[in-house]
């Protein structure tokens, strides 16, 4: 059974980061079994490995965290829900465009708990919401996805917008799409009055759908 650990408040990065390599590392050599941790940070960005400098537009507004995961420059910060998921793919059928595609259905599943339609876009990572209004039309990100593999265990996941400060997307180039028909946004931002607490069960109850049974954990030290 998978592990389901949850970590209140905000915790450090730098800190987060070395826990979860460590237990990726101990599941990766049979010592520790499979875990997924929730978690908040304070307000940062981290650059992905196919980050380009030019993307940083706020150099100096939150510290920048260079990091081995996939993607671009992507925020974190209160009222976002950071999952960091370790699995052994190698119990898995050793698929990383699958691993991926579960990723989003993940993602999908816990938006229909609310009544939203997240969506993927070739080309573009991360799950999508589309919006309309009279004359107009936009895609808003609403989750990010970045991933990386070692000796086939995943770590680094996903980052659910549930209630963030949108303006601090502003010191980024988000995943390097700057095309004004694109954007961010989060649930509260589409009018649902939802909290972590909900926000985690959706996340939860879509996991178990997609991955299997989980059981409550303790975070990694």
């Amino acid at each position: 059974m998978i592990g389901w650990a949850v970590s209140p408040g905000l915790t450090d990065y730098e800190t987060a980061v070395a826990a979860m390599e460590a237990r990726a590392g101990a599941i990766a050599n049979g010592e520790a079994g499979e875990l997924v941790w929730l978690l908040e940070h304070p307000p940062l960005y981290t650059a992905g490995v196919s980050s380009k400098d030019s993307d940083l537009l706020a150099p100096d507004r939150f510290p920048v965290f260079r990091t081995g995961r996939g993607g671009q420059f992507t925020y974190h910060g209160p009222g976002q829900r950071v999952a960091y998921v370790m699995l052994d793919l190698r119990e898995r059928g050793r698929d990383v465009t699958k691993f991926v595609q579960n990723l989003e259905h993940w993602i999908i599943g816990a938006l229909a708990d609310f009544n939203v339609k997240g969506e993927i876009r070739d080309g573009r990572v991360g799950v999508w919401v589309e919006r309309k209004g009279p004359g107009w039309s936009r895609e808003d990100k609403i989750a990010a996805i970045g991933v990386r593999l070692r000796k086939w265990v995943s770590f680094h996941g996903i980052a659910f917008n549930v209630e963030p400060d949108l303006e601090h997307f502003s010191g980024i180039t988000p995943c390097g799409i700057s095309a004004p028909q694109f954007g961010v946004t989060s649930l509260v931002d589409l009018g649902l009055p939802v909290t972590m607490s909900d926000a985690d069960a959706a996340l939860r109850a879509s996991f178990e759908r997609v991955f299997g049974a989980t059981e409550l954990s303790q975070p990694p030290a």
